[in-house]
């Protein structure tokens, strides 16, 4: 791609610099992945005066590292005013000249010590032998480093069988201090995980495991925080559906409200996903499985509407994309909570909670007032335990009443 007159000040500069055959190539990754005029501009000013620097400095093409986008950087800051994504602008750059071989991939990280090889080989198990997801996953290795980080040294070879109850005990205890009890139990249960793995691959020979200390998180002591129907339509509303960033948040919110899916399982929906014909969606749930849920009419139209005239050209398979380059698929469900929190906000709804999740315990709520039974409702959100759904029949009030006992001495 030629590069554009805008552009030409830049280039003249930079005829001798290191970067100076590769501006245009990095001009077209930027046209390429979304980038308004102005914003490409900027990026290419700071990639030139990086090159300038690296000049100024000795140091030739093949020689650039990350470190050096650091040393700039710091440098730079001295003289104009840092941008945002100044240093993400420059792993662009860089990641760019990896992929033309005019600089060496980055290293590989030193050597690995015990406790990392065993918690590398712990979330190999978690994820082939037990089918964990990611987030699962980290969330465990997380505390099984900071265990192991506790009871041994990280230069010298793991003795597992020098472990004993008080240990795992105390660890529990020092940890519950300052976790969330949610997160306590979290801890617990990646403790005995990783005990049971110990033991099953020898490293120790008795029942660590049952030492592990329960933490009280009595089931089902709240009602679910769920979205009423009225706040649902009041952001659907809200929704501007001639913009391309309103036409995308309607279809996102409207799975949310219709289908109950979790932020994880539509930022992962692919074009694919979708069978037009069949009127099927097909959604990967929490452990990876697969599982087609009816789409609405409501939402195929939405999500229909989206893809003709708001999802901008990108080679991504994702159905959502981000309006703002890079143009790529959501990282994570935060962008989900991000829609539903600004939605909220445009729509001067004020809610104890701001997530996503809250449009998943609407929709059972509101199946549960229309007649559904407690099975229908845990069939559609994908319940694996009877005992997930069961919380909802805390919300069907004409259900209890039945239930209650005549208050002694009250009105006839």
């Amino acid at each position: 791609m030629k590069p554009s007159c805008n552009y030409s000040w830049s280039l003249s500069r930079a005829p001798a610099d290191p970067l100076a055959p590769y501006i245009n190539c990095f001009i077209g990754l930027l046209h390429n992945q979304g980038y308004a005029q102005n914003s490409a501009h900027l990026k290419v000013r700071l990639a030139v005066d990086f090159s300038h620097w690296l000049k100024q400095k000795g140091i030739s093409l093949h020689e650039i590292t990350t470190a050096h986008i650091t040393h700039y950087l710091q440098y730079r800051a001295h003289h104009q005013r840092p941008r945002s994504d100044d240093t993400y602008t420059l792993k662009q750059l860089l990641i760019l000249l990896r992929q033309k071989g005019a600089i060496a991939a980055e290293e590989e990280p030193g050597e690995i010590t015990p406790i990392g090889q065993l918690t590398e080989e712990f979330a190999l198990y978690l994820r082939q032998d037990r089918g964990l997801v990611t987030v699962t996953i980290d969330h465990y290795v997380l505390f099984i480093r900071r265990f192991l980080a506790a009871h041994f040294s990280n230069d010298k070879p793991l003795q597992l069988s020098l472990l004993c109850a008080a240990d795992i005990v105390g660890f529990v205890q020092d940890q519950a201090k300052c976790l969330h009890l949610k997160r306590a139990k979290v801890m617990t249960t990646a403790l005995k995980s990783f005990l049971r793995y110990a033991r099953y691959r020898g490293d120790i020979k008795i029942d660590l495991a049952a030492a592990v200390p329960t933490v009280a998180n009595w089931s089902m002591t709240s009602i679910p925080r769920s979205i009423s129907a009225e706040h649902v339509q009041a952001m659907l509303a809200i929704c501007n559906r001639q913009t391309a960033m309103g036409c995308r948040d309607y279809a996102v919110l409207l799975l949310l409200a219709r289908l109950g899916l979790r932020a994880g399982e539509i930022v992962a929906l692919e074009l694919e996903d979708i069978d037009w014909e069949a009127g099927f969606l097909k959604v990967s749930g929490k452990r990876g499985e697969e599982c087609p849920l009816p789409i609405p009419v409501e939402v195929g139209e939405a999500i229909a509407a989206y893809l003709q005239e708001g999802r901008p050209h990108s080679t991504s398979r994702r159905v959502f994309l981000r309006c703002k380059a890079p143009i790529r698929g959501f990282r994570g469900s935060s962008a989900i909570g991000s829609i539903v929190r600004h939605t909220l906000e445009r729509a001067a709804i004020d809610l104890p909670r701001k997530g996503a999740h809250q449009f998943r315990h609407g929709l059972a709520c509101e199946l549960l007032r229309q007649g559904a039974s407690l099975a229908e409702i845990g069939e559609l959100l994908r319940h694996r335990s009877p005992n997930t759904t069961a919380i909802y029949a805390k919300v069907d009030l004409v259900a209890l009443r039945a239930l209650a006992l005549p208050w002694p001495g009250g009105v006839q």
